[in-house]
């Protein structure tokens, strides 16, 4: 089958953070365990309600707020540490960019509410894709396979047109399962390299 479409996972391959130094200097300072502070923002009762749009994306940082027991000033002070190391991809960006005309091209995330405003405002990828499939905003998450085929139809693409790339192994399966061809990521030189040889 042709390939038609392109999708990228945003946070892992879009945007990655470049290191855990600032994360972990609140983990120390809270007298939490390494990567205890991502688990807390990733992958509470909150986060996964704002994944598929039950909560708004403040729900998951009022929880941080009072498990953690912070005030708003040092709330709004971890959001701004724990999010700096976050850095654009460009090349991937520059990719995505060249394949118009001839491909159709999306961001397929599992983002909270904010999600769009921050892709389109903080990181200027409006402009850049053709589609972008929020789970917050659908109310689907991946690995659903219910997800992968919203993406393509909203392309306008069957499933095995597409080619579907995100870090999370279990989401690469998932798009797989729904019909796309799932690449996982593991860098940008690699990946460029393998969409060489299917586009």
């Amino acid at each position: 089958m042709t390939v038609k479409a392109v999708l990228f996972d945003f946070g892992g391959v879009l945007v990655r953070t470049r290191d855990q130094e600032s994360r972990r200097k609140w983990e120390i300072t809270l007298g939490l365990e390494e990567g205890q502070l991502s688990q807390l923002v990733f992958e509470s009762e909150a986060a996964r309600q704002a994944t598929i749009g039950a909560l708004p994306e403040r729900a998951i940082w009022e929880h941080v707020a009072e498990t953690l027991r912070l005030d708003n000033v040092k709330l709004q002070q971890l959001k701004i540490d724990f999010w700096k190391s976050d850095q654009l991809d460009t090349q991937l960006v520059r990719y995505l960019k060249s394949l118009h005309p001839n491909y159709r091209t999306g961001i397929l995330s599992n983002a909270w509410s904010n999600a769009r405003q921050l892709f389109t405002e903080t990181y200027q990828l409006g402009d850049v894709v053709d589609e972008m499939v929020l789970s917050a905003e659908v109310g689907l998450a991946k690995p659903d396979a219910s997800i992968y085929l919203f993406a393509a139809q909203k392309l306008g693409v069957k499933p095995e047109e597409a080619i579907f790339v995100d870090d999370m192994p279990e989401n690469v399966t998932g798009a797989i399962k729904a019909g796309m061809l799932g690449i996982q990521f593991t860098g940008t030189p690699e990946l460029l390299e393998t969409l060489s040889h299917l586009i």
